[in-house]
C-alpha cells in the first residue's frame, strides 16, 4: 500500500462525531511530513468512501482548500455529524480528537 492509501484507509477509521489532524495522521504513519497528508487528502479519488472533511489542522482549523467544496462545505458536513466549534470557529478538539492509539 503505496502512502496515499495508508492516508486514506487511516481517515475511514474516524468515526461520525470525531475529527483528528493532518499531524495526528503523519504520527501514526511513522512520519512528521503532515503536509504530505494533506496532499494525500487532497487527491483522495473517493470523497463518499474517505471522510477527508473529518482532518483538520493542529489547531482545529478548517481546510481552506478541502477539495470536496471548500470549508463552508467542511463546516456543514461536521455541523452535520455533531461535532461542535468554539467561538473562533475552530473545532473543539477537546470534546472531538480522534487518535490512532
Amino acid at each position: 500500500m503505496n502512502f496515499f492509501e495508508q492516508v486514506y484507509s487511516l481517515v475511514r477509521k474516524i468515526p461520525k462525531g470525531f475529527v483528528t489532524t493532518y499531524g495526528e495522521i503523519a504520527r501514526a504513519l511513522g512520519t512528521r511530513d503532515a503536509r504530505r497528508v494533506g496532499h494525500a487528502l487532497h487527491a483522495n479519488p473517493s470523497g463518499s468512501l474517505t471522510p477527508c472533511h473529518r482532518v483538520v489542522t493542529i489547531d482545529g482549523k478548517l481546510s481552506e482548500s478541502y477539495a470536496f467544496g471548500g470549508s463552508i462545505e467542511q463546516y456543514g458536513k461536521l455541523i452535520a455529524e455533531g461535532v461542535t466549534f468554539r467561538e473562533d470557529r475552530q473545532v473543539d478538539l477537546k470534546k472531538h480528537l480522534f487518535r490512532f492509539d
